[in-house]
């Protein structure tokens, strides 16, 4: 074979090989299953992890996603009317932080009872409806310039150019100095958006702060805060400290 054919045949091949994987992993990505895979490929996700499908078949064909939150039950109905069949979501389809999990707990109590059916029921009605949910978490929060911590510190008027100090769903901001109360203040009215009627404060007040140690939700215990040396740490959550 002459080198120019073999150029060209090597070229065409090469052409539609490309197309091949194309359409192979466009076929992957257009099922639950191949989507679930997507997610988990954008960041390391640690094993046990509720980074996953957590009800549904993974072999569906993506008609319609959508992506929630929360997914209260009144959230999936409104999902279903609108075509959806396979959600995204943030937090808990099934009341508890591990889902289905949950289930395999030993408790008799009539509390534990009454959960269990409200999940069972909820349960049957995702299957019903042919709907995946897929949990999306861990992903969410430590995608880097994207995740949570990253979005919340933009709303709160910080930067990633800022970051001076990072680890898994916490970031170190530097900021203009300014004394802790006057920025307390000014992240209560950012939050006012949300309807927050204010922040609780603790420590000095005219401490003169240059940067700020922000996590997200649960994950933002100050004493978690304490290599990465903030002056300021905001918490998100009824963390004891």
């Amino acid at each position: 074979m002459k080198r120019r054919d073999f150029i060209f045949t090597a070229g065409l091949v090469s052409i539609f090989f490309c197309i091949y994987l194309g359409l192979y992993f466009s076929k992957e990505i257009s099922t639950a299953g191949g989507r679930n895979n997507y997610l988990r490929a954008i960041c390391i996700v640690r094993e046990l992890t509720v980074d996953r499908i957590i009800i549904g078949n993974p072999d569906i064909m993506i008609r319609k996603v959508g992506t929630v939150w929360v997914p209260y039950f009144k959230t999936l109905r409104q999902a279903v009317n609108q075509g959806i069949n396979v959600l995204i979501v943030q937090e808990p389809t099934l009341h508890d932080h591990w889902d289905l999990d949950s289930l395999k707990s030993v408790d008799l109590s009539l509390k534990r009872r009454q959960v269990i059916e409200a999940i069972e029921r909820r349960k049957k009605w995702i299957e019903e409806n042919e709907l995946v949910n897929i949990r999306s978490h861990y992903v969410m929060n430590m995608i880097q310039d994207y995740g949570m911590p990253f979005a919340l510190g933009q709303k709160l008027g910080f930067l990633n150019v800022d970051i001076i100090r990072s680890k898994d769903y916490y970031n170190v901001y530097r900021i203009e100095e300014n004394s802790a109360i006057n920025i307390a203040r000014k992240i209560a009215s950012e939050l006012a958006d949300f309807n927050q009627c204010g922040v609780a404060f603790s420590g000095d007040q005219e401490r003169i702060i240059s940067s700020i140690g922000l996590g997200t939700g649960y994950i933002c215990d100050p004493r978690d805060y304490a290599d990465l040396q903030p002056d300021l740490c905001i918490a998100i959550d009824d963390t004891n400290y």
